[in-house]
């Protein structure tokens, strides 16, 4: 099957190389009056780097790591805000935190917008889903049953159990596997995996049939590829959309999509039957009714009428949750752990808050126990400063003309808010790319949060588009890395230092570090 897919993203890209060089011409002639109007408003104003080439535009400036070049770009160009051309489409990079106060509140409306693509549409049922749905009615409703239904804070507290009895489980794998090395990434991806699919479903991963487990990750894993990685689509609109070429892009979303299917149709159904069984069974108990309506499937069965959601919308919904409840936690929690192991002092200094502050003898650190843990709090934020889990927001799209600064900013303008490089911007934090917790402790930036009122630190975003999910993931967070330095000592493997960490970051979806992050415990 892998050899098919080269194959065809082989052919897929010879195709639309010929087809770029033979119809550029033509590509021209119908984009000419919408490039001109866009580029006349834009291109006399707004700084841009030098170097500009025909039909790729500012590609090849824009390396493998894109929130590291963008911010290099904008040193020298515009560090507040810069134009670049990806291929055929101008596109507006804000990289400074007083420009994206003026994106994602100023004109926060003017901005709320997502460009649609043809990949997306697929993917997410004509994006019906939260994350990627253009700002309308649609998109307002579906935020309203995310943060009203399924991530309200009541529903955070409700779901402390579980959290506490999946770090339990963690903890266990550690004791078990104590003085070996154990890979890390690779558990916590597990842990988070573990968690979500208990969140939506109401089942332990291991509950599900036998085949469903390996389906599941490998349609995060596609998602991230297709949604994160190269689209021709996004560069070259015009391109994409001819018949030919729109049909190989689409044929890999649409096997993507024919997966997911399988999936959630089956997770749907049997919910459907449980509440169905439950509602007609003669011996009803108030346990298993709250037990049922509990997990995000249910809520979001409860509520379909009420909201006018069809089976496609809970779909896309769904893919959602799974997506972001996947990649953030599991990827914050990696990033800390390599701080933490860099940092030894850190590492140090959070162990002996951790274990003071724990009720001697209490099996696992517990969410009541988190409140007082000002340097685990402070920890964790130094981790999203420095590895914010998106590196660049998924584009905006301005849907009205705005004046930003002087620059006006046509309808239709992709925007991307370069949240690395504002964490990192040395006008706003002192030793940008040095690991300090400290610096949310005292100082000037001992009261900054991540909640997106802050505009130097974003790693969730801000505004209308905000991460719905972020006190889901404070909490799994603070709870996850607590316990891990609680019971455990940490080391590197087979005489490693920690000079010899590869530091590497992939772009994608989410950014992740190339090396997986294998680690020796040493129960303490």
């Amino acid at each position: 099957m892998e050899l098919n897919e080269a194959k065809t993203a082989q052919a897929a890209a010879a195709a639309a190389i010929s087809l770029l060089l033979l119809l550029m011409l033509l590509l021209q002639y119908f984009t000419r009056s919408t490039r001109s109007q866009i580029h006349t408003k834009l291109l006399n104003k707004l700084p841009s780097p030098p170097w500009k080439l025909t039909v790729i535009g500012h590609m090849h400036l824009i390396g493998s790591l894109p929130h590291v070049s963008l911010r290099d770009l904008a040193v020298k160009h515009g560090p507040d805000l810069m134009l670049i051309h990806l291929g055929a489409v101008p596109t507006l990079v804000v990289s400074s935190p007083r420009a994206a106060e003026a994106v994602l509140r100023t004109h926060d409306l003017a901005f709320a917008s997502r460009p649609r693509s043809m990949v997306t549409d697929i993917i997410l049922y004509g994006a019906k889903d939260s994350c990627f749905a253009p700002y309308g009615d649609h998109f307002r409703n579906t935020r309203k049953m995310i943060t009203v239904h399924l991530l309200n804070s009541n529903k955070v507290k409700s779901s402390r159990p579980v959290r506490e009895e999946e770090v339990r489980l963690v903890i266990a794998k550690l004791r078990d596997a104590a003085m070996s090395a154990v890979d890390v990434s690779e558990l916590l991806r597990s842990f988070a995996n573990d968690l979500i699919c208990r969140l939506v479903s109401g089942k332990f991963i291991w509950e599900w049939e036998e085949g469903r487990n390996r389906l599941f990750h490998e349609l995060i894993q596609a998602n991230s590829a297709i949604l994160g990685g190269f689209n021709l689509e996004n560069y070259f609109p015009a391109l994409a959309r001819m018949k030919l070429v729109s049909n190989i892009i689409c044929a890999r979303a649409m096997r993507v999509r024919r997966r997911w299917d399988q999936l959630l149709d089956k997770l749907i159904d049997e919910h459907v039957a449980s509440k169905l069984l439950l509602a007609h069974g003669d011996n009803k108990d108030d346990n298993d009714e709250q037990k049922v309506d509990s997990d995000f499937i249910h809520v979001l069965l409860s509520r379909q009428e009420e909201y006018g959601f069809t089976r496609d919308h809970i779909k896309a919904i769904l893919i959602d949750m799974f997506e972001a409840g996947t990649d953030t936690s599991n990827l914050v929690l990696e990033y800390a752990m390599v701080e933490l192991i860099r940092n030894p002092h850190v590492l140090a200094k959070l162990q002996e808050e951790v274990r003071r502050i724990t009720p001697r003898g209490q099996e696992i650190v517990t969410e009541d126990d988190i409140a007082d843990m000002v340097y685990m709090k402070a920890v964790i934020k130094e981790t999203l400063r420095l590895h914010p889990p998106g590196g660049i927001t998924i584009p905006h799209l301005a849907r009205e003309d705005c004046n930003i600064d002087g620059y006006m900013i046509p309808a239709g303008t992709r925007v991307l808010i370069n949240l690395w490089a504002i964490s990192r911007h040395a006008n706003y934090w002192d030793k940008p790319d040095e690991f300090l917790p400290e610096r949310f402790m005292d100082g000037n930036t001992k009261s900054t949060d991540f909640k997106g009122q802050d505009l130097h630190f974003l790693p969730f975003g801000s505004g209308r588009r905000m991460c719905p999910g972020i006190h889901t993931a404070e909490v799994t967070l603070e709870i996850m890395l607590a316990n891990l330095v609680y019971r455990f000592n940490w080391k590197l493997p087979y005489g490693m230092k920690k000079e010899d960490m590869d530091m590497t970051d992939v772009f994608g979806l989410a950014i992740h570090r190339r090396e997986k992050l294998i680690l020796v415990p040493q129960v303490a």
